[in-house]
């Protein structure tokens, strides 16, 4: 699986994709909002390559927060890494 792509990690994985991978822990997606422009990083460095840039309104699905920065996937352009989590906010119910 294309880490890219696929919210997988050696530690963690998208439930989604317990079927298809192992991972040592499984994580359902917890959907926020991004509520600035910022970078999705392919690590959690600030200097890392930049996967995409996400405006205010992208849907972001988080499986991990951590040190700061939310690890997860961008569905609008389908790609997985990792972003300031303070660029995020909850959805509204």
């Amino acid at each position: 699986m294309d880490p890219r792509f696929n919210a997988v990690r050696r530690d963690l994985a998208d439930v989604r994709l317990a079927d298809r991978v192992f991972a040592p822990h499984y994580a359902a997606p917890v959907l926020m909002v991004v509520a600035r422009a910022t970078a999705l990083r392919a690590a959690r460095d600030g200097d890392s390559d930049v996967r995409a840039a996400l405006v205010p309104g992208d849907v972001f699905e988080v499986f991990e927060l951590a040190g700061g920065n939310a690890w997860g996937k961008a569905p609008g352009c389908g790609l997985v890494g990792y972003l300031d989590e303070t660029a995020l906010v909850g959805v509204s119910s």
